[in-house]
């Protein structure tokens, strides 16, 4: 594939952003790479780390984007509990992060997903998987999830944004960046409520109701701005960011099961 056009994202890319937003940590040693591990090159030597959860070759399959201080190997075990609900989970990491080369940054996260996802697609395809192929972005992750999705609608069967953000200046106020002070202004940022906008597949939207880092309504303003005519706004009740996931895994996982055609349970 031809190498994007990205829009210029130099206002973000200030070390006193870079140093609030990405907080990459390398995997730990002992852990010891198999087959589904894989390193995916973004650009001249630069590669990414990435996981392929696989559990049969027609199941629907997620491309995970992960929050910032995530790497690829804290989803080991959920990546199995994905498997055993027939869903194939492929995770991957940012530059810096786990056992990525390069340095995270907000151009380089964005052009980045395209490759990844190039290579994601390949993988599978030369696995002999057939099955649907969705995009789920978790916070920081929201935006290459939101990027794919605005710009490769005819690959993509649907999209998750679980704890995303709908603009970027109250996220780097929250994260303690005086916006003012480094003269950002809301149309340099990642345009995420626009993305959604311009994406019409089915969409799910998954946010703590006390969310501490991006609030709820950041949520309910990209659901508002979805373009999709099937959407659907989850609030996990009594959860923060950080603990979503484990207060809320029942309902979390069964719209997503939905989302992917699989059957939900009834009880």
């Amino acid at each position: 594939m031809e190498k994007q056009q990205m829009p210029d994202y130099k206002a973000l890319d200030q070390p006193q952003v870079l140093e609030r937003l990405f907080h990459p940590r390398k995997e730990e040693a002992h852990r010891k790479l198999t087959e589904k591990d894989l390193m995916i090159p973004v650009d001249t030597g630069v590669a990414v780390g990435a996981c392929f959860h696989l559990a049969t070759k027609g199941a629907p399959s997620i491309l995970f984007f992960h929050g910032n201080g995530e790497i690829v190997s804290d989803y080991d075990d959920l990546g199995g509990l994905y498997n055993g609900m027939g869903i194939n989970f492929i995770v991957v990491d940012y530059r810096g992060y786990g056992r990525s080369t390069g340095s995270p940054s907000v151009s380089t996260m964005m052009a980045d997903c395209h490759p990844i996802f190039d290579a994601v697609q390949n993988h599978l395809g030369e696995l002999g998987f057939t099955g649907t192929l969705t995009v789920m972005g978790r916070s920081l992750g929201s935006a290459p999830a939101l990027e794919l999705a605005a710009s490769r609608s005819n690959t993509i069967n649907a999209l998750i944004i679980e704890s995303g953000f709908a603009q970027a200046a109250p996220l780097l106020t929250t994260l303690g960046i005086d916006t003012d002070a480094i003269g950002f202004a809301e149309e340099e940022g990642f345009g995420n409520a626009d993305k959604i906008s311009r994406w019409s597949g089915p969409t799910l939207i998954i946010h703590a109701e006390f969310d501490h880092i991006i609030p709820f309504s950041d949520g309910q303003a990209l659901y508002d701005a979805s373009g999709a005519k099937e959407k659907t706004l989850v609030k996990i009740p009594n959860a923060n960011h950080n603990d979503i996931f484990y207060q809320g895994m029942k309902p979390y996982m069964e719209a997503i099961k939905a989302l992917v055609g699989l059957p939900v349970n009834a009880q």
